[in-house]
C-alpha cells in the first residue's frame, strides 16, 4: 500500500489509532482495578482515568479547554464499554492476556505522537513539546496506579516512560532539523519508533539503574574508614 494512500486518509487513520490506544489504555487500567478487587464503578473509573487521563492532563496544561475527551464523547464511552467488558471477562480468562502489552505499546507510541503534535500546535517550547508526548502517553497510567494505592510504574525501574521521552526528543529532531516531513509522516516514525523501543525492551528486558540502599557495613566504612563497626 503505497503511503501517498494512507496520506488521504491521514486525519481518519490517526483518529482511528488515538481511539484504539484509548481502548487498550482503558482494558489496562479496568485489569488493575479488578486485580486490585474494586468493585464495577471502581473498575470504570479506572478505566477512564488510564484511557483519556493524560490527554486530559496535557490539555489543560496547555490551554486546550474544553479538554478533547469532553469535546468528543467517543472517548469516555469507549473507555466505559471497554472498561465494563472487562470486568466481566477478566474473569473468564484468567491470566490470558499476553497481548495487552504489545497492544499497550502501539498505544504508547500513538499517544506520545499525538501528544507532541497538539503541545507544537499550541505554541509550546521544544522541551515542553516533548514533555507533552511524555505525559499523554504515560499521565493516565499514572493516575492509574495513584488511585491503585502503588508507586507509579514510571517511577520504578521499567523501560516505559523512557521509551515515550526518546520518542518526544526524536518528534522535536524531526520539527527542528527534518521540516520536510509533514505531520503525517512525523506521526508515523515516531509512533514506529516508540513501538520499537518498547518492544525491544520487553524482549530484552531493559530496565534503568534501581535505587538501593547501602548495607550497614559500607555506609560505617564510608563515614568512619579507620573506625571499625561496632559489634552488637
Amino acid at each position: 500500500m503505497e503511503l501517498s494512500f494512507l496520506s488521504e486518509y491521514r486525519d481518519e487513520i490517526i483518529l482511528g489509532l488515538d481511539l484504539f490506544g484509548t481502548v487498550i489504555f482503558a482494558i489496562t487500567g479496568a485489569l488493575r482495578g479488578f486485580r486490585s478487587h474494586l468493585d464495577f464503578l471502581g473498575v470504570l473509573v479506572l478505566a477512564c482515568a488510564v484511557g483519556v487521563g493524560g490527554g486530559m492532563t496535557r490539555d489543560a496544561l496547555i490551554g486546550a479547554t474544553p479538554v478533547a475527551a469532553f469535546q468528543d464523547g467517543r472517548y469516555l464511552v469507549l473507555c466505559a464499554v471497554a472498561g465494563a467488558l472487562t470486568f466481566y471477562i477478566a474473569p473468564r480468562l484468567g491470566d490470558r492476556w499476553n497481548i495487552i502489552p504489545v497492544l499497550d505499546a502501539v498505544g504508547l507510541g500513538v499517544f506520545t505522537s499525538i501528544g507532541c503534535e497538539k503541545a507544537g500546535l499550541y505554541g509550546c517550547g521544544y522541551v515542553a513539546v516533548a514533555l507533552c508526548g511524555v505525559m499523554t502517553a504515560v499521565g493516565g497510567g499514572v493516575i492509574r496506579d495513584v488511585l491503585a494505592m502503588r508507586v507509579p510504574a514510571v517511577l520504578r525501574s521499567d523501560f516505559y516512560a523512557t521509551a515515550a521521552l526518546l520518542g518526544g526528543f526524536l518528534f522535536v529532531v524531526l520539527v527542528r532539523w527534518v521540516p520536510q516531513i509533514d505531520y503525517f509522516g512525523r506521526f508515523l516514525l515516531v509512533s514506529g519508533v516508540v513501538l520499537f523501543i518498547r518492544l525491544a525492551a520487553m524482549r530484552f528486558k531493559f530496565r534503568l539503574p534501581a535505587s538501593h540502599s547501602l548495607p550497614a557495613a559500607r555506609r560505617w566504612k564510608m563515614k568512619y574508614p579507620r573506625l571499625k563497626l561496632p559489634k552488637e
